[in-house]
């Protein structure tokens, strides 16, 4: 078997052959399989390459003999960090090398020296908490930071908004451990004149390569020296200019940036910085975009800030229609664009110091209509997110056409940025690309923006290339750079002879001759590139599939293709800490298991290429690999800056790969649990008992798909509908103004039903008269969950039915478990977009917390608890519902909460009860949920309101955690 490269001058691969080799030698996850080149086909880019397979190597050296073995196979090798690319240079027909996985370690620390060594798959935010202690950091930092790694930030000589401080990568590495192609393996970074003679006169392959180096210096140094700009951004091309130090060469500088196309880095040595403890931020507002560009260099000249970072108005226009972060632009002065510039020291005065110079200089006041101050932490990271949201707000528009990069980070000289833009702003409207929202690094005149390129059409295709042509023309008039940030790849190499000319491009060529002569190290890139308007992710021969699907997705158009077409590979879904997104990627590292990798492959499902890998549509077993461990948390739907739905995109998959065909056992055991538990409700002892018999409940796991880590949840002696049913007190009728409906899910009212004793009674006591539905009613969610969303639409419209006499009178419903919240508030309108029923019972559906703070009378006041507590949220609650109520109602009973970001509890329903999924689930609660729990006191309460939560906590604990209605009932 072979695989054509497409690529001029690369051979064909004998793709059997290079596989046995790579298996066989390669300490490493080998993997030739459609899933994993699906996942690994895009970067965060507009290009689209089927890469040959993907070699996790365990260690660097197992990373060194993938190429060894690569080269003996004439295969092209890319070596691939994060995978954030925005340029296409993370994209090949190659063996992609991925280092994230295994090759993370920090090798050494000299704090006295502030260096480090680290291997190229570091995580940045990881670095910089293992130097941390040092009170040292690595300097630039990209956006991407909690994902990046330093490998991939070598090979684009990333920035990031603190490069205004602290440069640029190649700024802040010392030397690098590289390997050539050819196998040339050595140390390099800076040598003086005479080293470098010796070097040469000691000939080898080393020899040979500093010997050709210097004779492209000195063929091309006055070439170099008329056309590299001196500016502050330029990122664009080789680092020729590393050729032309005062004595000698620096080859680490020359190969930062130079995105994986001349050698593999194995090791990095890097500068560090000292942290800065104090900050203060000043954001100035002003009329229009190119007026706060105008206003840059005047900055400039009275400080040396640690920022200096722009938002336009349309930013913060996308930003509000979206509703993102809207107190962030609250905190916003006023006007319709804004500079942020921030300071630091070594104390809060210096930093307000600096800010006060600023603003005097400027004949500025902290009064100003136009001017915002913070010197405290917490706000100024507020204020940020207004900037940060740059990409993600302009991704998915609601109204503007698809946006894509393509010309998105140019740099010029900050002191012509203004004028700049103004003409950049005039090209955008002769091309008809309407309303850029422009935003970045305006210290040091590098400008962000997504573009409404016409990319499904050929006229739209053309149009683009004329566009990216006339832009770099327009950049390179103004002394400027292609790129101020991301880089070269696909997107901007072949227009480096227009910012270059041909003599510079030709040194670039001889460069790659001199390390990678057969060109196999990322080809097509930089060198000899492909087309900017070639191996688009879409282009005018894409053609996805349309099928009819269960879901409506209203937010996209009625598309499942435009929902998953929402990814654009940001890569947020790997960070290591934080928020709720992605569990199965934090415990398992993998691409395919995270948000980012299961999209790329619903993408190649939909088989809009001919060479996608992924062949078999809604059949892909390869998808529902990926699909597998996702546990439908939700986290995505709202930790993705593009708001991606993977859960729903999981359920739609289930449903249509499943059509007609036997199901896994466990969706008719879990899935139907509410079914089952109905059935339960006439001897739930003997059920009880049969579940939990050594061998009937080992039985009874096997034959139902149910790993046999877990115990089964034991059924209450009598439901709670029954318990209410015997209590026998007057309801309240539909449209009584103190009515609420307590809504008794499956977990609540068969398992725990002191829960809803308890949610009764503080409802109550809040002089609420509580009504209980008499029939079954469910929320469908297990079958949702399982993909059965045929038999869950069902469900709820009987559940419509038993509800309706409320539902018409607008009574609140209330629910105890957060999951079924979620159903009511996002996956019912998504399944049954046009039921008015269920509009009614989406805007009626409360939670606890909410009908406390927003409909109790305004006299009463919630028990007073008085204890501290730990407070793990339902990932549901976070991505759909929100905790601010219940934040509200815990301070208010006295309740000093600690609200864990600890992401999934990794039960999530039915998935840490699947047999193969035991392992997965616990990575995720020993992640932090189940440490954060062991280190409470006896007196601090363990509060969750998840059943699912409950179940992780108290089966990786010796803690019992409480709903919060438990807790109110204690005060």
């Amino acid at each position: 078997m072979t695989a054509g490269t497409g690529l001029p001058g690369v051979p064909r691969v004998d793709t059997a052959a290079l596989e046995a080799d790579l298996s066989s030698r390669v300490e490493g996850e080998v993997r030739f399989d459609a899933g994993s080149r699906g996942a690994y086909a895009t970067d965060a880019s507009n290009y689209r390459q089927v890469p040959i397979a993907v070699v996790v190597p365990y260690s660097v050296e197992a990373g060194a003999r993938a190429v060894h073995v690569c080269r003996e196979h004439d295969a092209p090798v890319l070596s691939r960090g994060g995978g954030t690319s925005l340029g296409g240079q993370s994209t090949n027909v190659a063996v992609v090398i991925d280092w994230t996985k295994y090759c993370q370690g920090v090798v050494s620390v000299d704090p006295d020296a502030r260096t480090c060594v680290v291997e190229p798959g570091i995580v940045y935010d990881e670095l910089n908490k293992a130097v941390a202690e040092h009170g040292l950091k690595f300097g630039p930092k990209p956006s991407t930071h909690s994902h990046c790694a330093l490998g991939g930030m070598i090979g684009n000589n990333a920035c990031g908004s603190s490069a205004q401080k602290y440069g640029k990568t190649v700024d802040n590495v010392r030397s690098l451990e590289i390997l050539t192609y050819d196998g040339l393996r050595c140390w390099v970074g800076p040598v003086g004149e005479r080293e470098l003679e010796d070097v040469i006169a000691a000939g080898g392959e080393l020899g040979e390569v500093y010997r050709r180096l210097r004779d492209v210096r000195d063929r091309y140094r006055e070439q170099i020296r008329q056309h590299y700009p001196d500016i502050p951004r330029r990122v664009s091309g080789y680092n020729l200019d590393s050729l032309l130090r005062d004595d000698g060469i620096d080859v680490a500088e020359l190969l930062v940036g130079s995105e994986g196309t001349l050698v593999t880095v194995l090791r990095a040595e890097l500068d560090l910085v000292p942290t800065v403890p104090h900050k203060a931020m000043v954001v100035l507002g002003y009329s229009d975009i190119a007026a706060a560009a105008d206003s840059t260099p005047a900055i400039l000249a009275h400080c040396e800030p640690l920022i200096l970072e722009a938002v336009g108005g349309e930013l913060a226009h996308f930003i509000r229609e979206q509703n993102l972060f809207a107190e962030s632009l609250a905190l916003l002065p006023q006007g319709e664009s804004w500079l942020f510039v921030q300071f630091g020291g070594d104390t809060q005065q210096q930093a307000d110091e600096q800010l006060d110079r600023l603003l005097s200089g400027l004949d500025k006041s902290t009064t100003d209509a136009d001017v915002a101050v913070s010197d405290d932490p917490e706000r100024e990271q507020e204020m940020l997110k207004a900037r940060e949201a740059g990409l993600g707000a302009t991704a998915n528009p609601p109204d503007m056409p698809e946006s894509w990069e393509g010309w998105e980070d140019s740099a010029v000289a900050p002191g012509v940025l203004g004028d700049y833009l103004r003409d950049l702003l005039a090209l955008f409207e002769e091309f008809g690309y309407e309303r850029p929202a422009l935003y970045g690094h305006f210290g040091q005149g590098c400008v962000h923006i997504r573009i409404p390129f016409r990319l499904r059409s050929g006229p739209g295709v053309a149009t683009f290339r004329h566009f990216v042509q006339r832009a770099a023309d327009l950049v390179v008039s103004y002394g400027g750079s292609l790129s101020g940030e991301h880089g070269d790849g696909q997107a901007r190499g072949e227009l480096l002879v227009r910012m270059f000319g041909a003599e510079i491009v030709q040194a670039f060529a001889e460069v790659k001759d001199i390390f990678d002569p057969a060109n196999r190290m990322n080809p097509g890139k930089v060198v000899s590139p492909r087309r900017v308007d070639e191996n688009l992710r879409l282009g005018s021969d894409y053609r996805p599939i349309q099928t009819e699907t269960f879901f409506g997705y209203p937010e996209d158009g009625a598309s499942f293709h435009q929902g998953v077409m929402r990814c654009v590979g940001i890569g947020n879904c790997r960070n290591h800490g934080g928020g709720v997104m992605c569990p199965s990627y934090r415990a398992t590292q993998e691409e395919e298991h995270s948000t980012r990798g299961r999209a790329r492959l619903l993408f190649e499902m939909m088989q809009g290429h001919e060479d996608s890998p992924i062949t078999d549509g809604w059949r892909s077993e390869a998808v529902r690999d990926s699909l597998d461990l996702c546990l439908a948390c939700k986290g995505c739907k709202s930790d993705c800056p593009t708001g991606v739905d993977m859960a729903t995109y999981k359920a739609e998959f289930l449903a249509q790969h499943y059509r007609h065909r036997l199901r896994p056992a466990s969706h008719y055991s879990l899935g139907w649990l509410p079914a089952l538990a109905q059935g339960a409700r006439g001897a739930p002892g003997l059920v009880n008992a049969a579940l939990h018999s050594p061998g009937l409940a080992q039985l009874g796991k096997r034959l139902g798909g149910v790993t046999p880590e877990r115990e089964a949840p034991r059924f209450a002696s009598s439901t709670f509908q029954s318990q209410w049913r015997r209590r026998g007190v007057a309801e309240p009728r539909p449209g009584d103004p103190d009515a609420v409906v307590l809504w008794p899910d499956t977990f609540t009212n068969h398992f725990e039903p002191h829960i809803a004793r308890a949610t009764v009674r503080v409802l109550e006591d809040a002089g609420f008269r509580v009504a209980v539905p008499r029939k079954p009613v469910c929320c469908g969610l297990t079958w949702i969950s399982t993909g059965q969303v045929g038999t869950a639409a069902a469900v709820l419209r009987r559940t419509f039915r038993v509800l309706r006499p409320w539902l018409e009178a607008g009574t609140p419903v209330v629910g105890m478990e957060p999951s079924c919240t979620a159903v009511f508030r996002h996956d019912m309108h998504d399944l049954l977009p046009h039921d008015e029923d269920a509009r009614r019972l989406h805007s009626q559906f409360m939670t606890l917390a909410e009908v406390l703070t927003e409909r109790a009378a305004n006299d009463w006041e919630p028990p007073q608890v008085d204890a501290d507590a730990v407070v793990q949220t339902h990932c549901h609650q976070h991505a759909v519902i929100g905790f601010d109520a219940d934040t509200t109602l815990m301070r208010k009973a006295g309740i000093d909460a600690e609200v864990l970001d600890s992401g999934c509890c990794g039960v999530a329903g039915n998935f840490g009860f699947e047999r193969g999924h035991y392992d997965v689930s616990m990575a995720c609660a020993e992640y932090a949920l189940l440490p954060a729990v062991r280190r409470t006191s006896e007196e601090t309460l363990v509060l969750a309101d998840g059943f699912s939560c409950r179940t992780q906590i108290s089966h990786g604990s010796p803690r019992r955690a409480l709903h919060l209605a438990e807790a109110l009932r204690t005060g």
